[in-house]
C-alpha cells in the first residue's frame, strides 16, 4: 500500500497516547498460563488503526498496560512493513532516525526495541521498493554496503519476509507489468 510519506512518518513518530487515539482498542481474555487472574480479567489487547485498517495484538502479559504498550510497538512495526512511501534513489532524503543509526563504513545497527526502529525499517523498505528489489541499488542510496543492508533485513524475520515478498512480486512481473500466475494456475501446467 502506497501512502504519502508524511502520514506514515507521523504515525511512526507519534507518542503512544496520540497513536492510541487513532485506534479502536478491543480487550479480551487470553488463554494460557497466568493463573486465575489471567482467565478472569480482560488484559489482552487488539488495536485496529482506523486510518489504515492494520491490526496488532498483545496478550503475553497479565497486565493491560504492558499489553497495550506491546500492541502499540507491534502496530508501528506493521505500519513500517506494510505502508510504502516514495523514495528518490538519486537524491534520497533520509530521516534523522535513520542517519542516527548509520555507522561509519556503511554499517547499520539498530535494536528492535529502539523507538527509531520502525522508521529505519520503513526507510530501508522504501529504498528497496524504489530500487525494484535490487539490494545493491538500495544500499548505495542509503549509504550502506550491500552486505550490511542484507544483514539488517535478515536480523528481523518479519522484515526479511516483507523484503522477500516485495522482491518476488517484482521478479514475477513480465514486460507488460502484469504479475505472472504461479505455475499451478497456468492452463498449460502439468497436473
Amino acid at each position: 500500500m502506497t501512502i504519502a510519506a508524511t502520514r506514515r512518518d507521523v504515525w511512526l513518530k507519534q507518542d503512544d497516547a496520540a497513536l492510541l487515539k487513532e485506534c479502536r482498542e478491543d480487550r479480551y481474555r487470553a488463554s494460557g498460563p497466568g493463573g486465575q487472574r489471567r482467565n478472569k480479567v480482560e488484559t489482552a489487547v487488539r488495536l485496529r488503526h482506523l486510518p489504515t485498517g492494520l491490526t496488532a495484538k498483545a496478550e503475553e502479559s497479565r497486565y493491560l498496560q504492558e499489553n497495550r504498550i506491546r500492541a502499540l510497538r507491534r502496530l508501528r512495526e506493521h505500519i513500517a512493513l506494510e505502508l510504502r512511501a516514495p523514495f528518490d534513489l538519486q537524491a534520497p532524503r533520509l530521516p534523522p532516525e535513520f542517519t542516527a543509526q548509520r555507522g561509519p563504513k556503511g554499517t547499520l545497527a539498530v535494536n528492535q526495541r529502539n523507538p527509531a526502529y520502525p522508521a529505519v525499517v520503513a526507510t530501508v523498505l522504501d529504498a528497496l521498493e524504489a530500487a525494484q528489489g535490487s539490494y545493491a541499488k538500495a544500499a548505495q542510496a542509503l549509504g550502506l554496503t550491500t552486505s550490511q543492508l542484507v544483514r539488517f533485513l535478515r536480523s528481523d524475520p518479519e522484515v526479511w519476509r516483507a523484503a522477500e515478498r516485495w522482491r518476488r512480486a517484482v521478479t514475477s512481473r513480465d514486460v507488460t507489468g502484469a504479475v505472472e500466475p504461479p505455475p499451478s494456475a497456468r492452463p498449460d501446467a502439468e497436473s
